[in-house]
């Protein structure tokens, strides 16, 4: 059996690692580290893992941009590649309700579609705080 078929779908397996995808996914554009680490809360540790496991499975790919490193949905040729991303798209958006807003939230502090600012940052938390 082809390996990839299984590293694509054991990375999808981790709840962490399912929510990283489906935030990828659902953006519709590149996101870095730290603005995942933002939106879904973990360490820098857990979440450059997680994504590194989803680039090896083929399904994110990676582009470093000075010190960020940024993750984009990788096009899809495989049949069973699609269909894992197709199934993801199609999961109750609701179930990822807080993603969604942080996310919202995290992107909007870009400056010219450029993340600008770290994970954590003073500015982050006062606007994270103001919905809390």
């Amino acid at each position: 059996m082809d390996e990839k078929y299984i590293d694509a779908l054991k990375a999808l397996s981790d709840p962490t690692r399912l929510r990283l995808f489906w935030l990828v996914v659902d953006a519709g554009q590149r996101i870095t580290v730290a603005e995942a680490m933002d939106v879904i809360g973990d360490t820098q540790y857990n979440v450059s893992r997680n994504l590194k496991m989803l680039h090896k499975a083929g399904l994110l790919t990676l582009e470093k941009q000075g010190k960020w490193v940024y993750y984009t949905l990788k096009k899809q040729t495989a049949p069973h590649c699609e269909a894992l991303v197709n199934s993801v798209k199609f999961l109750p958006k609701e179930t990822f309700d807080d993603v969604t807003k942080r996310c919202e939230l995290r992107l909007s502090m870009r400056v010219n579609g450029e993340c600008i600012i770290g994970a954590n940052s003073d500015e982050w938390l006062a606007t994270i705080e103001k919905i809390s």
